[in-house]
């Protein structure tokens, strides 16, 4: 990779700042500043926030869905399937055409549009009760949400390459668990709140998920916040458009180095090892430690509520000390013997799942930037789009 290829959108000389007039001198629009940086960084946190507020929707309303809509618990995991399993393909399309044909920030805007659209329709087949369409609704949203989170990651290395990337992962990996966490401990209130103002069943639902919908809204409103601000400081940097020998070709996934496909094996097998057993582990609890469904849910919880607090700390740590690779392996191996103690053993388990929450959070803020340090910038949605897509298995 070329210096050029590797230097950050805000790597700036005295002299190309001191071009700028009016506004673009102040801290909040001048785009060599950190003020405006950080502008820019509150935006593409915000930019997702929709999507992973939206996706767990039906966690947050599972027994009132399964009720008002008379479905079986199979029926309402399709809800899940629908999203996930087209995106072990399609989200790859989603990098390819960013990096080929839409750019990040036309990506940006169209993939946050499936969002908004998806969730519409979602919420519109549960207004009338037709579960099918409830379907089509998360196959739409899914196939924006997983592109959404790809350009929001191409974002992030074009404006924080070389300054604080691993601490920006973090602080994305953070929101999204706060989107989450939001989702879930407000859809209820308001489901309870509109059906005391007299709707009920399944069109309750409806306008409940409607209201959810809202959310995805500031996802729209962020991709084109990001948009015009990207667009003005390339016209400051005078960054140059990539000519046809740059652009990628579908072909050239091939050619990607050994240590971009190592990253994406890290990637499945870490987050196989995580996710899954977070997915089991109510039961697990319940059975092994004898504990209620509230306190096995309380510990279940904590790797999702540890790495929403301790994701930008470790990124901005490891931001200072570099050796990304070094923070992987310490992640790994920590993750490892968290799932010792819970196998082997019968010592507390908020221990281990305490343990597990940091570790999560070191290897999320290290592994998602290494692939920015291996690949040209002008493959990384391409390259972004792989790992959500093997994610996705």
């Amino acid at each position: 990779m070329t210096e050029s290829e590797k230097k950050p959108l805000l790597g700036s000389s005295n002299e190309e700042e001191e071009k700028l007039t009016g506004c673009g001198k102040t801290l909040c629009c001048n785009p060599f500043r950190f003020l405006h940086r950080y502008l820019i960084l509150i935006i593409m946190c915000f930019l997702s926030f929709g999507s992973y507020f939206c996706y767990d929707n039906p966690a947050a309303l599972q027994d009132t869905m399964i009720k008002d809509l008379k479905i079986s618990e199979s029926a309402f995991m399709g809800f899940y399937s629908w999203y996930s399993w087209p995106n072990v393909i399609l989200c790859f399309f989603g990098g390819f055409l960013i990096d080929k044909t839409f750019g990040v920030r036309l990506g940006a805007i169209i993939f946050s549009l499936f969002v908004t659209a998806g969730q519409v329709v979602f919420a519109l087949g549960a207004l009338v009760n037709k579960v099918w369409l409830m379907d089509v609704g998360r196959f739409i949203f899914g196939i924006g949400g997983e592109s959404l989170a790809v350009a929001q990651n191409t974002y992030a290395v074009k404006w924080f390459q070389g300054r604080e990337l691993n601490m920006v992962f973090g602080l994305q990996l953070s929101f999204s668990r706060v989107g989450s966490t939001v989702n879930m401990n407000i859809m209820q209130p308001i489901y309870k709140f509109v059906s005391n103002s007299g709707h009920k069943g399944y069109e309750c639902l409806g306008i409940v998920l409607f209201i959810g919908g809202i959310i995805c809204i500031l996802s729209l409103i962020c991709a084109l916040a990001l948009g015009y601000f990207d667009k003005r400081a390339d016209r400051i940097l005078q960054r140059k458009q990539l000519t046809s020998e740059e652009t990628i070709r579908i072909t050239d996934v091939k050619d990607f180095p050994a240590t971009m496909w190592l990253l994406c094996v890290i990637c499945v097998m870490y987050y196989v090892a995580v996710f899954p057993f977070i997915g089991l582990g109510l039961v697990f609890f319940e059975m092994k430690w004898n504990f209620d469904p509230s306190l096995a849910n309380n510990v279940n919880s904590l790797v999702y509520i540890i790495s929403a607090v301790a994701s930008p700390v470790f990124g901005f740590l490891i931001d200072k000390t570099g050796r990304n690779v070094f923070w992987v392996i310490l992640g790994t191996t920590v993750t490892i013997g968290c799932h010792a103690l819970l196998a082997f053993t019968f010592i507390n388990p908020y221990v281990a799942m305490i343990t597990m929450g940091f570790s999560y959070s070191v290897l999320a803020s290290a592994l998602w930037p290494i692939a920015a340090q291996i690949v040209p910038n002008n493959q990384l949605g391409t390259a972004y789009g792989i790992m959500q897509a093997i994610q996705n298995l």
